[in-house]
């Protein structure tokens, strides 16, 4: 849905890089073959990271098959499938569903409407089976909605909202690991928010749509891009703090990619771009 959460390909090997490639397939061939085309238009990498993550972390070896798609259709891929792909499609499905109804409440766009109407279905048994998760991300989106309609600026409870909704999805389980989980789903859910404040300002300035970064995007005493990656960097130094605690192996040099080098690589594209366009206005 976002796709910030990514890798580096530069900075992996090339069997890395196919295992995590693996996983992302094997994801994807989860949301089509329990969703359908539906569930498929849902993908984003955000989520790969998560379940590579929990599969390290938990000891769960993967299925892995060969398989093609509409995607590779000339050769056979690997793909990489346990029981958190599974739960890691259901979380997607929900936070998509629910995205798109506040999209909706947003700006009655008729295709966010439609593509809830086609996932409702499919909610319901999820939602059943995930009460509180389900809750959560409801009442934390319209919180979020609440923000967009009274225009609060307040940067850190906007992003905290998507944070609490983040957390709840990396921690499946209570156990000891939880604290751990939800603290690297709650920075992210942070970071995921803000990056995307940080992606769109200029394009929802000038749409009249909400951005909670506007006032400081406005400031000319502050330097937009250096405050951004100031706070980017706090929601990831928090998140790299939690994410120390764990004792990953099998995925550990994936996942640091990731978490140290991946998630950056979005943002400077952005930052880049910003500034070329600074120099080359016309």
């Amino acid at each position: 849905m976002f796709g910030y959460i990514s890798i580096n390909k530069p900075e992996l090997k090339f069997r890395e890089y196919d295992i995590y490639k693996s996983y992302y397939c094997g994801f994807c061939e989860v949301l089509k073959d329990n969703f359908g085309r539906s569930g498929q238009l849902t993908l984003s990498y955000d989520l790969t990271f998560m379940i590579m993550l929990l599969s390290d972390l938990y000891d769960k070896e993967p299925d892995a098959t060969y398989s093609r798609c509409i995607v590779h259709p000339a050769h056979k891929h690997q793909v990489r499938k346990n029981e958190f792909t599974e739960y890691a499609a259901e979380m997607n499905i929900l936070l998509a569903y629910y995205k798109a109804l506040d999209d909706w409440s947003d700006d009655r766009d008729r295709l966010n409407f439609l593509f809830a109407g086609i996932l409702k279905n499919k909610v319901k048994t999820i939602s059943a089976k995930y009460k509180d998760k389900s809750s959560l991300m409801s009442t934390n989106l319209e919180k979020i909605h609440n923000c967009e309609k009274t225009n609060d600026q307040n940067l850190d409870k906007v992003s905290g909202y998507f944070g609490e909704i983040m957390a709840s999805i990396f921690s499946p389980y209570e156990d000891i690991w939880t604290p751990a989980l939800k603290q690297i789903g709650f920075f992210l859910g942070k970071f995921i928010y803000i990056m995307d404040a940080y992606d769109d300002i200029e394009k929802d300035i000038k749409a009249g749509s909400y951005n909670p970064l506007i006032n400081i995007y406005n400031d000319k005493s502050v330097n937009f891009d250096d405050y951004c990656f100031q706070i980017l960097t706090m929601m990831m130094s928090e998140c790299s703090k939690a994410f120390e605690k764990l004792p990953l192996i099998e995925n550990a040099d994936i996942l640091k990619n990731i978490i140290y080098s991946g998630v950056w690589v979005h943002a400077e594209r952005i930052k880049a771009g910003r500034n070329n366009i600074k120099q080359n206005p016309g």
